[in-house]
């Protein structure tokens, strides 16, 4: 049984009625349009029809309504003028079973110029207002189509996904977004397709897939290069951009539809309030004057991205990135192959970051450089993370691939 209305299994249909008491003093906090047991079921199923799990889950749910005011969000609040301007992403067409699409436009975001201009909550904020976006047009649909529609289509575009993309920071933010859907919007994703994954997104989805649960993992669909014929699949062509392979345009006859995908791009900084975000580090050092410290990461395979964030106290420090030619032994930097030139950074003014994709195994030296300093000691407040790629998504870009192919040709 799905465990929707319907088809409900006995078992199902009492833990329903038992929840339904459980859960009745919570019905005048939610809007009538979630007082209906295909609501109550949503949270059953999220948590393996578990009565006090799901409970517990929806509990915590109603008290996040009522501290991001979710219940006004669609009419009485705007996201800061930068933030609708620049944060991608947008509501367009419905698939074939008349569930909406949502678009996540990853490459043009600029990721550090949004959380230069806006606030953590407020981006926050956005991202619960597109849910309820997406959830007041499933209730649309549903009264369109004279049937229940509960599930919403995503389609990441992830092509330009870069380095940039991977700032801590944002990824740190990017997970509490993910966590967020899960806890609040359960049992709402119908189907996630990823399309134009580049050489880096089995280490970003590595970063990020600890946030999902196995039953959202299960949903997602790494597609290969006959992406535009998957789409075309699930999706009418008169309900798919051009630009992503069907007819829909903008009455103007832009294929990017971008009256409703916002498409992001740079942000120029005359949004900024911050020339920073503030950072804990996990490692602290002092430097003494006319010295070196050098950090070891031993990389197995290529593909790997070293990411480190630094930041010294009172003055410049020096910093390179080096590859030993000889295991097991230390090796001053001349005698190591140079792959990011050593260079003094102002990071008492401002944190630096970084990353670098390790084309080559081996091991890679970090090195923070005060031999240039013959009067001060630094001290630096560092983190540094070895990212490693997912390879089931990079098994699964080809087996889908394969798999789709097929089905298209039958």
């Amino acid at each position: 049984m799905s465990g929707r209305v319907g088809d409900l299994s006995p078992k199902q249909a009492e833990a329903l009625e038992k929840f339904r008491e459980n859960v009745k003093d919570l019905v005048p906090k939610l809007p009538p349009h979630l007082h209906d047991d295909h609501f109550l079921l949503r949270w059953l199923r999220a948590r393996s029809f578990n009565l006090q799990k799901s409970e517990s889950m929806l509990r915590k749910h109603v008290e996040f309504r009522k501290h991001m005011d979710s219940d006004n969000v669609l009419e009485k609040w705007q996201p800061p003028e930068v933030v609708q301007k620049y944060l991608s992403g947008g509501l367009c067409g419905h698939d074939r079973e008349h569930c909406p699409i949502w678009y996540d436009v990853i490459g043009p975001l600029d990721p550090k110029g949004l959380l230069f201009s806006a606030s953590k909550q407020d981006l926050m904020k956005t991202k619960m207002k597109d849910c309820e976006t997406m959830h007041r047009e499933c209730r649309a649909q549903s009264e369109k189509v004279g049937k229940r529609i509960e599930e919403v289509v995503m389609i990441y575009d992830v092509e330009g996904l870069g380095l940039k993309h991977l700032w801590k920071p944002a990824v740190d933010l990017y997970g509490e977004v993910l966590q967020m859907f899960e806890d609040n919007y359960p049992e709402a994703l119908k189907r996630l397709f990823v399309i134009k994954a580049p050489k880096l997104f089995p280490v970003a989805y590595n970063l990020i897939k600890h946030f999902l649960s196995e039953d959202t993992r299960r949903k997602i669909m790494v597609v290969g290069d006959n992406w535009q014929e998957v789409l075309q699949k699930y999706i009418p062509a008169e309900d798919l951009p051009k630009y992503y392979g069907g007819t829909l345009t903008d009455p103007d006859g832009d294929p990017k539809c971008k009256s409703k995908i916002n498409y992001g791009g740079d942000i120029p900084k005359t949004y900024y309030v911050r020339d920073q975000v503030q950072q804990n580090y996990e490692h602290t050092v002092t430097i003494n004057r006319g010295s070196s410290q050098q950090m070891e990461y031993e990389i197995l395979f290529p593909g790997c991205v070293l990411r480190w964030q630094f930041q010294s106290d009172g003055a410049d420090i020096g910093f390179g990135v080096f590859r030993k030619t000889k295991a097991g032994e230390r090796q001053k930097a001349g005698e190591m192959i140079e792959v990011l030139p050593n260079e003094r950074y102002n990071a008492h003014m401002v944190p630096e970051d970084g990353t670098l994709t390790c084309a080559e195994p081996g091991t890679y030296v970090l090195r923070f450089d005060n031999t240039y300093s013959f009067i001060h000691s630094k001290k630096i407040g560092y983190t540094v993370e070895v990212l490693l790629p997912d390879h089931n998504s990079e098994e699964k870009i080809k087996l889908l691939e394969e798999k789709m192919e097929s089905s298209l040709s039958l």
